[in-house]
């Protein structure tokens, strides 16, 4: 269930209330505590928040995230909206691990997207190698800078984003290039009022000649006039073309390899036949888990 915090305060109202008022807004104070609140704040002279913590009424983690609704930079604590304890970008945003993501999107702003491109395949070379999940945490940064984020599950063979975001079943990507559905398929990720996601829907028997179409190319062009960022989640490279596809109407890719356990040669082969299909490398990640 998504928490009650972040379905009640608008993030464009956020920056503009108090911290008391967030923090009842949110349901972590009630009015008689905040009455409790507001004297120990004026007989000491300290700051609401931490007088709230004295009280023992909030955590310090309570206090950072409503620091962090203030400016605009949502995240989750542990437990809260649903979503896969390994999007450590929604539950862990401080930590070195998200540091990395947070510079590997620098790179990619740079790079790529400031160049007036909007669409980006993650390509996995192998099996279990985090592709997935690395596209899920990207995205997750992408809209903390504020960017209209699309995710887009484009692996039509094991899907995983539906689950990663607690996301009901649904029509998705697949359905939607069959003509049976629109672009109602995509949902938004309320803890995240930048982030949406397409999930893959239905599991098709012919994946490839699916994102082969030129419905696929026209459905990419709509995307990338609706949002500012369109990063598509494909399936791992030794599991057919279906990565080569995509990555050619996206126009660019970031490869996604894991340490001790890709062969350069699976790396080099992968982006031999993404740069002959006409899709730029923009850089590879080597995943460690």
């Amino acid at each position: 269930m998504n928490s009650p915090m972040l379905s009640a305060v608008p993030a464009d109202h956020a920056a503009e209330m108090s911290m008391g008022a967030l923090l009842l807004d949110s349901g972590k104070l009630n009015p008689e505590d905040a009455e409790r609140v507001l004297r120990m704040q004026k007989e000491t002279g300290i700051r609401f928040g931490e007088a709230a913590v004295r009280l023992g009424l909030v955590s310090e983690e309570d206090i950072q995230q409503m620091l962090a609704r203030q400016f605009s930079y949502p995240y989750l604590q542990k437990g809260q909206a649903g979503l896969s304890p390994k999007l450590i970008a929604a539950y862990e945003p401080f930590s070195p691990q998200v540091e990395s993501l947070r510079a590997i999107r620098s790179q990619l702003m740079l790079r790529w997207f400031a160049r007036g491109r909007r669409a980006l395949a993650i390509v996995g070379v192998d099996q279990d190698d985090g592709a997935a999940l690395f596209a899920a945490n990207l995205a997750i940064v992408f809209s903390q800078l504020g960017e209209q984020t699309l995710l887009v599950d484009a692996n039509l063979r094991a899907p995983r984003q539906q689950d990663a975001f607690a996301i009901k079943p649904r029509a998705g990507l697949s359905d939607l290039l069959a003509g049976r559905a629109d672009l109602d398929v995509i949902a938004r990720v309320p803890a995240f009022v930048d982030l949406s996601v397409m999930p893959a829907g239905t599991l098709p028997p012919n994946p490839q000649e699916l994102l082969a179409r030129e419905g696929f190319r026209n459905l990419n062009t709509q995307l990338e006039a609706r949002y500012d960022i369109v990063l598509y989640d494909v399936p791992p490279f030794q599991a057919g073309v279906d990565a080569v596809a995509v990555a050619s109407r996206a126009g660019g890719a970031l490869l996604v390899t894991r340490k001790n356990y890709t062969r350069i040669s699976h790396i080099g082969r992968t982006a031999e036949q993404l740069v002959d299909a006409g899709c730029e490398i923009l850089g590879s990640v080597v995943m460690e888990f």
